[in-house]
């Protein structure tokens, strides 16, 4: 399934959401992915989101505050959010906002979904 600058796919139960551009810049882009996130969660249910970041390049700050509103959505639902495979420069952006201590950022995806709490039925 895609949305619109988004590719969306279940893996081991958890919603894996691929950013396909390599410049996550312009203000209208960041909106539609805010909104695109945001009906991941609240429209279609999910609550176990991992961003890969392994095609972006550049990420504006602007993008950030889309994703501190994510990540208290899907806390509110109880669901976890994980951050995998960015590029050192743009870690570096996360680790100097400090956001590094809001974020679970993991290297690579299979070691993100292994880190997913699984709730026992």
């Amino acid at each position: 399934m895609s949305i619109q600058r988004l590719e969306v796919s279940e893996i081991r139960g958890i919603t894996v959401v691929t950013f396909l551009e390599r410049k996550i810049l312009d203000a209208v882009h960041i909106m539609e992915l805010g909104n695109d996130l945001t009906r991941i969660v609240t429209v279609d249910g999910k609550r176990d989101l991992l961003l890969d970041f392994g095609n972006v390049e550049f990420l504006s700050s602007a993008a950030l505050n889309k994703l501190i509103i994510l990540d208290k959505k899907i806390k509110d639902k109880g669901g976890q959010l994980k951050l995998c495979n960015m590029t050192r420069e743009i870690r570096e952006v996360f680790v100097i906002t400090k956001l590094t201590q809001l974020f679970d950022i993991v290297d690579g995806r299979d070691h993100a979904l292994d880190g997913f709490e699984r709730a026992t039925a």
